[in-house]
């Protein structure tokens, strides 16, 4: 027995070894959950949890502009601003693009720029509030002078 080509036994098993080309087979049609869990980017993929562990860190954001401007760190939030942007931009060039990534990172981007910018404004206002109390520290520690030289007059004489 002989397996060449052209041999009886060997084109008894040439479905096995070489597919036909000129089969059309159309797949059936999928529901919008099986699109979504067959995808490239579904729910059997890290592509679809990467995002949805992600979104925690946009609610923490979120949940921080109720604290007060002096409790959050400027580092934490530009890091999670300059994350947001780089990974938004990132989301478009990979393949599969993953718009429910690039969702959440421009969201991280939004609560970044967000913080960081209340922190800059709040820091920008205490220097405002050092300058405004070193012109009233000069006004009264002039104004005691006046005070304390009308106090020697008057006990000298």
């Amino acid at each position: 027995m002989s397996f060449r080509p052209g041999s009886r036994i060997f084109n008894a098993f040439r479905p096995f070894f070489r597919q036909q080309r000129n089969q059309s087979t159309a797949a059936p049609e999928q529901s919008g959950f099986q699109k979504l869990w067959n995808s490239p980017v579904g729910p059997k993929t890290v592509h679809f949890w990467a995002p949805i562990m992600k979104w925690g860190l946009v609610v923490a954001g979120a949940s921080d502009l109720t604290r007060p401007a002096s409790q959050l760190s400027l580092n934490t939030n530009a890091a999670l601003m300059t994350t947001g942007l780089i990974w938004t931009r990132w989301c478009f060039v990979i393949r599969p693009q993953n718009i429910f990534l690039a969702t959440v990172n421009f969201f991280l981007f939004l609560t970044g720029a967000t913080q960081t910018a209340r922190i800059l404004m709040y820091q920008r206002s205490l220097k405002g509030a050092e300058g405004q109390a070193e012109a009233e520290g000069r006004e009264i520690k002039e104004e005691l002078r006046v005070v304390a030289a009308k106090v020697e007059g008057a006990v000298k004489s």
